[in-house]
């Protein structure tokens, strides 16, 4: 670890950082709302994320190169002992115990493949014209996304894919080979999920059945309405009923009322829509667009390709969390589980997220190697 000096402090992104502030302080204000009982611990999340953004300050990104191996393996390990002895929960086994504290090492994979992967392609940058050197990352990619598929946590195994593709685009992989493989699987995905659904006894596939359910229920929350698509149906019910103006905190049906599952993890932009209305819900993603549009400044602005790609994957895994999770919510995004970034109640995936931003940041702040 290296104590950033004066000069390097002064290259902070303080915009960004700001901006990440208000983001947290409006989920915890949100949380007080939604579920009072979870505020203290989310308050804790909070004051331990931003240690360890500064924390993470302290380390100088080039260094990660030389423990790429070893962040690898300690994250398939980690993995893989979730799969072992991981603590089981609402039909998932996604949870390790030490003491009275849990966490979910999925939450923790997506730093550790983004810098993995970064290392890996920053030494593979435009050399990934033919079709085995496109692949290779996939290769690199798959060993955690499938442990985590095996949890089962769909939403996460999808973060994997976004900042993939979003790091690959940076490294220079062909946009058609991107476009073709990409577009490609989500089409093989659509045919088979679709001829599962008509021959359900001859075509196998590897997801639990609510979660297939999730996936298409969305489409028409109506089949399922007490059941897969009650979520949907109690969401948009919640966000129309909001308005303008919002009911107000503290004064939303769907939420005092518990009609709204999940509303301080999963479904928290429903209370905002609820309580705070159009203008709160307006509020909350001008600021989640700020902050995403200063990471991408951060990445245009680095001049080597590590810290590049570092950045790109960061700013990839939660755009696409952001948009999921939103979409979801106003039923236009299948329910796959996915947090809003530091808004969502949840230790693991704010704390990983401080990390990201910590390591974001630390990017940012020796873009310019020259200066020092």
């Amino acid at each position: 670890m290296q104590l950033p000096g004066r000069r390097m402090l002064k290259n902070l992104d303080f915009t960004m950082l700001v901006t990440a502030m208000a983001i947290m302080a409006f989920g915890v204000i949100v949380i007080w709302s939604a579920s009072p009982a979870h505020l203290h611990r989310q308050v804790i999340w909070v004051v331990l994320g931003l240690g360890l953004v500064a924390a993470t300050l302290t380390i100088n990104y080039s260094d990660l190169t030389r423990f790429a191996n070893i962040i690898y393996v300690l994250n398939l390990g980690l993995l893989g002992a979730v799969a072992i002895a991981g603590r089981t929960g609402m039909g998932a086994q996604r949870w390790i115990a030490i003491g009275s504290f849990e966490f979910q090492p999925s939450e923790l994979a997506k730093i550790a493949i983004i810098i993995t992967l970064a290392a890996y392609l920053s030494r593979r940058e435009g050399k990934m014209d033919d079709w085995p050197s496109f692949f290779w990352p996939f290769l690199h990619v798959a060993p955690p996304m499938l442990l985590i598929m095996m949890q089962p946590d769909l939403g996460t195994s999808l973060v994997f894919a976004a900042v993939l593709a979003g790091m690959m685009f940076v490294a220079g992989a062909p946009v058609k080979k991107l476009a073709i493989t990409f577009g490609g699987g989500l089409t093989a995905i659509v045919a088979w999920i679709s001829l599962h659904l008509r021959f359900p006894e001859a075509i196998w596939i590897p997801l639990k059945e609510y979660q297939l359910k999730r996936l298409v229920v969305f489409l028409d929350p109506g089949i399922a309405p007490l059941k897969e698509g009650y979520h949907i149906i109690q969401s948009r019910i919640a966000i129309g009923s909001g308005g303008f103006l919002g009911k107000g905190l503290f004064n939303g049906t769907q939420t005092r009322l518990s009609f709204l599952p999940e509303q301080h993890t999963d479904f928290i932009f429903a209370v905002v829509g609820e309580e705070l209305g159009f203008i709160g819900g307006a509020v909350l993603i001008f600021l989640l667009l700020l902050f995403l549009l200063r990471g991408l400044k951060a990445a245009t602005q680095t001049e080597d390709m590590f810290g590049t790609l570092i950045v790109t994957g960061i700013v990839s895994m939660w755009a696409f969390q952001i948009v999921v999770n939103i979409g979801m919510t106003i039923g236009v995004m299948p329910v796959t589980g996915i947090p809003l970034p530091f808004v969502s109640y949840g230790g693991s995936s704010l704390l990983a997220n401080c990390i990201a931003l910590g390591l974001l940041q630390g990017v940012f702040m020796r873009r310019q190697k020259i200066l020092f």
